[in-house]
């Protein structure tokens, strides 16, 4: 039993419980053992290493507690096919399986056995006992027999003599076990004659002086490397154990079609290791054609491993495995690495395939043609602007701010395609690069820009202009927009040096795979911060210029583009750090950036240029009389004039005033002439002070004392320059030109009293 508890266990078969019991216990014993079967319910198969007896005791038992076909019971050699065994038990015996020897039927020996009688079988002493226990009668004593009655005499019942018609063919049944006694005979009659034929030599008769006595390990070595062929064919040899090989013979006991009778079937053999069953031919417990199941725990489902109860292997409960798990063992759940994921055999893991955007997708597709669109747009401008380049429309663009802006945008449009493409480290810089470069040389040249006609309009509200501004020219722009742009260009630069960029793997969940490039958050954000600090500025440059009149008009569009340009990217912040599609959503915010921008700069000045060329004049773009934008000569001899400079400000008119000692200061529009020496803005001071002079108060005194004398300042200055006999440039915001002073004004002598009038003013 032992044996059979380890070999099972080897081979994963558990026992539920086991138990020892005599073949002559009590009825109540096998009760018992009954009662302990039924603790585990599950359990429905009883192995039994038992006799005959044993056995039928056993199926006795399971009809006094009710469980007739219940168990299925698996018999050792003991039980074999042996009728006895399950007489009176017949319908508990049911399914039964039993084994045994595999034998055969010696038909010789039959022969040689039915001729034996007493009378010619004297060799052997025991065979007329045999033959009175046989037959159960007395044979006449012999002359060789003792006088005192055999043996046999005492076990027989109401012997009688012998008639000498009795046949050994009555009730003959050969032995299952003849053909194990014949190969043993045979097994050492051929054990011997090797060992003879070694010790003694090959023809020697009888045993040599060598063989006296026989040494028994010789004998025992000779005997396992015996091998021949038995009367049935079989081969007979041993292996190191001195064990033949096994072969067995698998009975079922079954009812028969008709239910009348029953008997022993033949459903299978083992022999030498391999085992073979016709299971279609099976009939089990109770009859029935299923299996029986017998378990302690139900096998597990896919993807559950077993965790085992109570160290016994068989008992377990199910425990699921996880989505990234995989089956190492029916008992262990192994993860798979990062980026793999279980087969659906459970056997292993494959690797996930990346996930990263492709050409041929909708939203790709989407974002090209948005980007293709506006690169022919982009083009169609640059070379509308590039043939009309010496217009007025063009020219009062600045025109070299205007082709680094289309520039830009043309860089926003081309950005797209980095960005679907697949990632690796060379397009991996290409959007480094091109993300934060191409921003910034839009809203560079648009800060530029709105910085020049903010100084513009800052100098016009002040009520005398008596220092030109500087860096308004079309070279100094450039140099400041690519000033900024380096600046950019650095930033970017420091990024790439700090984090090298890299096509790497992102595993957003277990189940997914993205192939993305290695941009930090610093990475991402360092240049479009700067970035975002010039919209911030553009934005605020272009809320006070907003309101410029007509031909500096362009403001609003520039305003315009810059308050969409704000909601474009506040929009984009959420949508970038909370999607997925990070790279579609940079796609399309900055086309659309610069689709905004090149839509409300560009097209209304192509729609002039090749629709209303009549309004792409110097006339068309004069200066508004609500503004004032420059600052005159102050020569009497200067002709008045009114031109366009080429950002479209007005040069500059000196008005000669009534006097004749007097010339114009730039004041708001194309002032009258008048008698009065004063300047308008003199007048209006003056109308002030009489108004206050009408209501006076306690702190009216203090303010007038307080504030400064502008009509008596502005006359100093007045005679200063009308007292000046070198030529006066006349300041405007474009290149400037010299005014020749009339050959009528003459020096002054009390040039040098007004001036140090000035002087003494200034400190006061």
């Amino acid at each position: 039993m032992q044996a059979f508890r380890a070999l099972a266990e080897a081979r994963g078969i558990c026992i539920a419980a086991s138990a020892s019991i005599y073949s002559g216990s009590k009825a109540s014993e096998f009760d018992k053992i009954i009662d302990t079967l039924e603790n585990t319910r599950t359990a429905h198969v009883v192995v039994c290493f038992c006799e005959g007896i044993t056995v039928t005791k056993l199926l006795k038992a399971t009809r006094r507690k009710g469980k007739v076909g219940k168990y299925l019971v698996i018999g050792s050699d003991g039980w074999a096919n042996r009728k006895e065994v399950v007489r009176g038990v017949e319908e508990e015996a049911i399914g039964a399986i039993s084994i045994k020897p595999h034998t055969e039927h010696y038909h010789d020996f039959d022969s040689y056995y039915f001729g034996l009688s007493p009378e010619n079988n004297t060799r052997n002493p025991w065979f007329r006992d045999f033959w009175q226990e046989r037959f159960n009668c007395l044979l006449p004593s012999s002359e060789t027999e003792s006088t005192d009655p055999p043996l046999s005499s005492f076990y027989l019942d109401s012997p009688k003599n012998c008639t000498g018609d009795e046949s050994l063919e009555d009730g003959y049944n050969q032995d299952t076990k003849m053909s194990f006694v014949v190969n043993a005979i045979y097994t050492v009659a051929y054990g011997l004659h090797n060992l003879q034929q070694r010790i003694c030599g090959v023809g020697t008769v009888g045993l040599c002086p060598e063989m006296q006595p026989i040494d028994g390990r010789e004998l025992l070595e000779a005997l396992f490397n015996v091998s021949y062929f038995s009367m049935s064919g079989d081969h007979i040899k041993f292996d190191q154990n001195g064990d033949p090989p096994g072969k067995y013979d698998i009975y079922n006991f079954q009812r028969s079609s008709d239910g009348r009778s029953f008997d022993y079937v033949t459903v299978g053999a083992w022999e030498d290791g391999l085992l073979s069953m016709n299971d279609s031919i099976m009939m089990w417990n109770n009859g029935s054609d299923f299996i029986t199941r017998s378990f302690c725990s139900e096998p597990c489902p896919p993807h559950h491993a077993k965790n085992i109860r109570d160290s016994v292997e068989c008992c377990w409960a199910c425990v699921p495995c996880k989505d990234n798990e995989y089956m190492l063992n029916e008992y262990t759940c192994e993860a798979c690495g990062q980026g793999w994921w279980p087969n659906p055999q459970l056997g292993g893991c494959y690797e996930i395939e990346a996930e990263y955007m492709k050409w041929h997708e909708v939203q790709a597709i989407a974002a090209m043609c948005f980007s293709c669109v506006g690169i022919l747009l982009t083009v169609f401008v640059t070379v509308t602007f590039i043939r009309h380049n010496d217009t007025a429309l063009v020219k009062a663009s600045s025109r070299e701010n205007s082709y680094i802006l289309l520039a830009g945008i043309y860089l926003c449009f081309l950005v797209t395609f980095p960005f679907i493409a697949k990632p690796s480290t060379e397009v991996c810089y290409f959007r480094r690069i091109g993300l934060g470069l191409s921003f910034c040389i839009c809203y560079a040249g648009l800060v530029v820009r709105t910085n020049r006609m903010a100084r513009i309009l800052a100098g016009s509200k002040k009520k005398i202009l008596t220092r030109k501004p500087r860096f308004l020219g079309s070279t100094a722009q450039v140099v400041m927009t690519f000033g900024v742009i380096s600046f950019e260009i650095g930033i970017i630069v420091a990024t790439l040096v700090l984090e090298r960029p890299a096509a790497v793997l992102d595993y957003p969940d277990l189940r997914r795979v993205r192939l993305i490039c290695n941009t930090t958050t610093f990475g991402f954000a360092a240049p479009l911060g700067y970035d975002a600090l010039l919209i911030s500025l553009c934005t605020l440059y272009a809320f006070k210029t907003r309101n410029l009149p007509e031909n500096f008009n362009e403001a609003k569009y520039i305003a315009f583009t810059m308050y969409t340009t704000c909601i474009v990217w506040l929009a984009f912040i959420p949508l970038y750090f909370g999607s997925d599609l990070k790279e579609i959503v940079v796609c399309f915010a900055v086309t659309l950036s610069a689709t905004v921008t090149l839509g409300c700069l560009f097209f209304p000045k192509t729609y002039i240029i090749l629709l209303k060329p009549e309004r792409n004049r110097r006339s068309s773009m004069t200066t508004s009389n609500l503004v004032r934008m420059h600052v005159g000569s102050f020569n009497e001899s200067a002709p008045c004039r009114s031109n366009s400079s080429s950002n479209g400000t007005l040069d500059g008119c000196n008005e000669k005033l009534l006097g004749g000692d007097r010339n114009a200061v730039g004041v708001r529009g194309n002032r009258k002439k008048n008698n009065s020496p004063l300047t308008g803005s003199s007048q209006r001071e003056k109308s002030r002070e009489k108004n206050r002079e009408k209501s006076p108060g306690i702190f009216s005194a203090l303010r007038r004392r307080k504030r400064p004398n502008n009509t008596k300042h502005m006359k100093a200055v007045q005679r200063d320059r009308l007292l000046s006999k070198r030529k006066q440039p006349l300041y405007r915001y474009g290149n400037s030109t010299n005014v020749t002073p009339s050959p009528n004004s003459k020096p002054r002598p009390w040039r040098k009293g007004i001036a140090a009038w000035r002087r003494h003013w200034r400190r006061d």
